[in-house]
């Protein structure tokens, strides 16, 4: 990450340097996020089928595997974030994007990238309402997180190579989920949980209809039924009244 040469920048631009603005960093948040949904939908296919179990056409997933699967997302989140942006300033949507991440002072990027994700915690509240709000009415459009970190966001134009190895990237990663996880479904590693084994969701279907069912809360879904079977029961009703 680079240094930007402004401790406390007051307008919407400084020297060459471009903030960038709210509607880019939302769409690099939305291929960051379309990116990871790639990573997140392997480890959570393989936690689920480690941790939780399938009987008959019912997922089970026990409290075990749900935490699994929501610390390792939120770790590799994290480190997704602090490391790209620590070493090249920018994660592969900000790179999609043209948008980069620089410090406004002298200073170990790391740590600064690691304070400005750890924030994200904060800035996320509300869908990230937080953190759109303060930047929104910040000169330098700083969120919590890079005002803690001393950072901000500045427009920044990549090499065409670049941005095309980001994007074969970003394919390869939802192509390798769509490959990956009906494989890991479809291998039966099921081990029981010494501890958190209580099953706190079910998702699975029957003859008419799908649910889901978290704790004592049951949504059902009414399935669309196959127009041959309502021929064949008109048919077998209309036989029995003869």
């Amino acid at each position: 990450m680079d240094t930007f040469e402004a401790a406390a920048p007051t307008s919407r631009t400084q020297g060459r340097y471009r903030f960038a603005r709210l509607g880019d960093r939302f769409i690099a948040f939305v291929l960051d996020t379309a990116f990871l949904f790639g990573v997140f939908a392997i480890v959570d296919a393989w936690a689920f089928t480690r941790w939780g179990s399938v009987e008959g056409s019912e997922l089970r997933l026990s409290t075990a595997s749900l935490l699994i699967a929501v610390t390792l997302n939120a770790t590799m989140f994290f480190l997704y974030g602090w490391l790209l942006e620590a070493a090249w300033g920018a994660t592969l949507g900000k790179a999609m994007v043209g948008i980069r991440v620089v410090g406004t002072r002298q200073g170990r990027s790391f740590s600064a990238c690691a304070v400005r994700n750890v924030l994200r915690i904060i800035d996320g509240l509300g869908f990230y309402l937080v953190g759109t709000a303060i930047a929104a009415c910040s000169a330098a459009r700083q969120r919590v997180g890079d005002i803690y970190a001393r950072t901000v966001v500045i427009e920044e134009s990549f090499a065409s190579s670049i941005r095309v190895a980001v994007v074969v990237l970003w394919i390869a990663s939802l192509a390798g989920a769509g490959w990956a996880v009906p494989r890991i479904c479809s291998v039966n590693r099921f081990a029981p949980p010494p501890y958190l084994s209580q099953v706190l969701i079910r998702v699975g279907r029957n003859e008419s209809l799908a649910y889901l069912q978290v704790g004592s809360l049951t949504v059902n879904v009414q399935l669309a039924s196959n127009p041959s079977d309502h021929s064949a029961l008109a048919s077998a009703e209309s036989t029995r009244s003869q």
